[in-house]
């Protein structure tokens, strides 16, 4: 097919009425095409996407370029920033030569500018801390995330139901942890009592899992004060939407810690926004960098709740986008709800990547315009294979793009330019202020505090009680012998008997 039916056909399937973002220009045969550019309308944004390629081929510069489209937009995003690399989005951007030829043949402006942004942390790092409570993830969710067998997860639903009867908090990690103790040893007899018996097997079971979790510092993530899922929200005085970048470099190595808080914000965003159908615009799109990290140790338990949170999660006006090397790092099931997808470069350096690779082409549309499989290994980097849902929820066709420059730093920020931007932070002060209110852990604590002094009284009067019980014997006996002597002496036998020795006395 010719050049002119190409740039026709492209240009009817990328037009549309609605509003929309624009993140780059289309190639023809390896060349830019002026003013044909990948357009990605907002109606459809929150119905997901994925965004794959090989390192360095310049996925996270796509996330960039997304993130400021829509911050400029007004649409608030969280981005899942493994590798610490999105902070610059803070700050503006600088035009070179490759930029400016770039943009030049695309005809798209480039106007360097900031963004604004909000840095969180869930483990050790410098930021505003996200937290959630134990009580906030219910019995049914933490089982799925500890993976608990039936039997360990109806436990842990009568630990719950526990705590509720009886007005006992459970706010970290180590609330937990004290009921499980409590109930496996000072408590057991009047929680068999009223709820019937607890295998100590499957009570050992949850601790050694919960102190696994504690391991990769999940008690940093668990407690108050918890966060307001509409604080991701925000929209700045310029009419920009936030940029809310939660800084994950140092928990690569904790992937128990991560699926934990992705789940929970997931299940959060789910549970708290109202039902809204399509409307013309999300309410929050969040990019998921490193994914196979949710998904790589994740039971099949954990895969179907996020299977159907992905499913569900949309009508809710939140879009997810999943940042990874390989679609194959992403399960079918979810593979198969994302709608816009983005494929940088893949290598083809063994039999392994080149299944890879004729798998990932399986995944987009079929065009006469490619051979997929030979293009993917031919990308450069800021280039990719794209497919989006146009405003009637049909796919695009496929095309190469050249994706545009980042507007906003193509760099980290310094150590002293991210304190600046937690100084300036509204929320700061609001969530970094340590609670620890008494809660399942300082009760029970007090309670089996109480039981011990109880039981060391009852033990410090025990001799008394031996010793006095011991006098009022020996005196009873005494009084009885007492009565038996005196019952003796006036007995009549003993009596005659005696005159009768004092008789012979005499007569002698």
């Amino acid at each position: 097919m010719s050049k002119e039916a190409f740039i026709e056909e492209m240009s009817k399937s990328y037009q549309f009425s609605s509003d929309y973002i624009t993140i780059g220009g289309i190639q023809y045969d390896k060349e830019i095409i002026p003013d044909l550019h990948v357009k990605l309308p907002l109606k459809t944004m929150n119905r997901h996407g994925l965004i794959a390629g090989a390192t360095g081929t310049g996925k996270t510069k796509t996330i960039q370029v997304l993130s400021e489209q829509l911050s400029a937009k007004g649409i608030p995003v969280l981005m899942m920033d493994i590798k610490g690399d999105f902070s610059g989005i803070a700050e503006p951007g600088v035009l070179n030569d490759f930029i400016k030829d770039r943009h030049e043949k695309m005809n798209l402006p480039f106007n360097p500018q900031a963004f604004p942004v909000e840095l969180f942390t869930i483990s050790k790092q410098n930021g505003v801390r996200l937290r959630a409570t134990i009580s906030e993830f219910g019995p049914v969710l933490l089982s799925r995330i500890l993976d608990l067998n039936d039997t360990q997860g109806g436990v842990m639903a009568l630990i719950f139901k526990y705590c509720d009867d009886h007005q006992l908090p459970l706010l970290d990690l180590k609330d937990l942890k004290k009921v499980l103790q409590y109930i496996t040893n000072e408590g057991k007899e009047s929680i068999e009592q009223e709820y019937g018996r607890v295998s100590t097997a499957s009570t050992g079971a949850i601790l050694r899992k919960l102190i696994e979790l504690e391991q990769q510092d999940a008690d940093l993530f668990f407690g108050e004060t918890s966060f307001d899922i509409k604080d991701l929200m925000r929209i700045d005085e310029n009419g920009k939407g936030y940029v809310n970048i939660l800084r994950l470099n140092d928990i690569q190595d904790k992937p128990k810690l991560f699926s934990t808080f992705m789940l929970c914000l997931l299940a959060e965003v789910y549970n708290t926004m109202p039902e809204q159908g399509d409307s013309g615009q999300p309410e929050l799109v969040i990019f998921i960098d490193e994914a196979h990290l949710i998904f790589k140790e994740a039971t099949k338990a954990l895969l179907d709740q996020i299977e159907t949170i992905v499913k569900l999660i949309r009508s809710k006006g939140i879009g997810l986008y999943f940042i990874t090397q390989n679609p194959t790092d992403v399960p079918e099931g979810v593979l198969a709800q994302l709608g816009l997808k983005i494929q940088h470069a893949l290598r083809a350096f063994t039999d392994k990547d080149r299944k890879a690779i004729k798998s990932a082409s399986e995944n987009f549309p079929s065009t006469t315009y490619y051979k997929t499989n030979e293009v993917i290994t031919q990308l450069g980097t800021g280039e990719a294979l794209i497919t989006a849902l146009n405003e009637k929820g049909i796919p695009t066709p496929l095309v190469v793009a050249a994706i545009k420059a980042p507007e906003s730093r193509m760099d980290v920020l310094s150590t002293d330019e991210i304190e600046q931007q937690i100084k300036k932070s509204q929320l700061a002060f609001k969530y970094n202020s340590v609670i620890d209110r008494e809660s399942a852990y300082e009760i029970l604590t007090q309670r089996i505090n109480q039981q011990a002094i109880e039981k060391q009284k009852e033990a410090e009067q025990a001799p008394k009680t031996t010793t006095q019980k011991t006098t009022s014997t020996r005196k009873s006996n005494d009084l009885d012998i007492g009565k038996q002597v005196v019952k003796v002496l006036t007995s009549a036998t003993f009596i005659r008997g005696a005159f009768g020795v004092l008789n012979k006395m005499f007569k002698k």
